[in-house]
């Protein structure tokens, strides 16, 4: 009996210290990017939706921007359809592009709304072409020969970047109880379709949205210093320097460019955190203890 009483006392105990950020962030948006190792995993993806109804049922507005890289690679495969990369970038051809969008916005999508809806929520799957949400612009991106030292510009195809974000849809889905699902897929003034990396569509979207929390889910516990140790707070001007003196490289420098951009254009604050970790974000975000490395400005 005093086992169970003491793990009652426990569960309220951190229903109190939960109890002053659901105060703060009501009606406030958090945008969350979705993908990598969780997505392929029923167990997290479960604790996942889990986390996301639970946001919505104590007054925050969760938005999910999910990525899909693995699963398009697949179905190109499956399909026959010839791919190629340049610096670690998929180069993507009209055919590539189709498929993208049809894994993206078909699939990954519809998935995550039954998810969702399994936990008890109601979700709306949709892409940033919907209600013309996301204007997008062909991403551009140079490379420096190492011999020459000549810098080129690199041709990625139908790859882009979001240019303007109209919210409207986003907010009259959260007024309606509704929880967004995004597909990052999007198009330009001309109407052609682009394939947008994940955490840049989600970190475009958190700035328009002014949300309290951008959420980068990854496969790693956060940013580490050279001793391997969680760095658990960063302003913009430390991230700087660390990318500089090299503790910062490979993937993790475009996420932390995406968290710099969105904090410096009106979202609060962003975290990296492992989304492999159970209720990753509710430990980061309604306890004292955090989970993951936050940046704000």
């Amino acid at each position: 009996m005093a086992a169970a009483d003491d793990n009652i006392r426990n569960k309220a105990a951190v229903l109190i210290e939960a109890l002053p950020y659901f105060q703060r962030y009501a009606g406030r948006s958090f945008v969350v990017k979705y993908g990598g190792h969780a997505m392929g995993d029923p167990d997290a993806a479960r604790d996942f939706a889990e986390d996301i109804v639970l946001l919505k049922a104590v007054g925050i507005n969760p938005v999910v921007v999910h990525g899909g890289g693995p699963q398009i690679g697949a179905m190109l495969e499956k399909l026959g359809v010839e791919t190629s990369f340049v610096d670690g970038l998929r180069v993507t051809d009209k055919a590539t592009a189709e498929v993208a969008e049809m894994v993206l916005s078909g699939a990954i999508n519809k998935q995550l709304v039954s998810w969702i809806a399994r936990a008890g929520g109601k979700a709306i799957g949709i892409s940033g072409k919907d209600g013309n949400m996301v204007t997008a612009r062909k991403l551009e991106r140079t490379t420096r020969d190492p011999e020459s030292n000549i810098e080129r510009v690199l041709d990625l195809g139908f790859v882009g970047e979001p240019e303007h974000v109209d919210t409207t849809i986003l907010e009259t889905a959260s007024a309606s109880g509704m929880i967004p699902i995004i597909a990052p897929i999007a198009t330009d003034a001309e109407g052609n379709t682009y394939n947008i990396n994940a955490d840049t569509m989600a970190g475009a979207v958190a700035a328009a949205l002014g949300a309290a929390r951008l959420f980068l889910l990854t496969d790693v516990k956060g940013v580490l210093d050279k001793q391997g140790e969680l760095l658990t707070d960063l302003k913009p001007a430390d991230i700087a320097a660390l990318s500089e003196d090299g503790t910062i490289a490979g993937g993790m420098i475009p996420k932390l460019e995406t968290c710099v951009h969105a904090v410096e254009a009106g979202c609060e604050a962003a975290v990296v955190l492992d989304g492999r970790v159970p209720h990753a974000m509710l430990l980061e975000f309604f306890t004292s203890r955090g989970a993951g490395t936050l940046i704000s400005a």
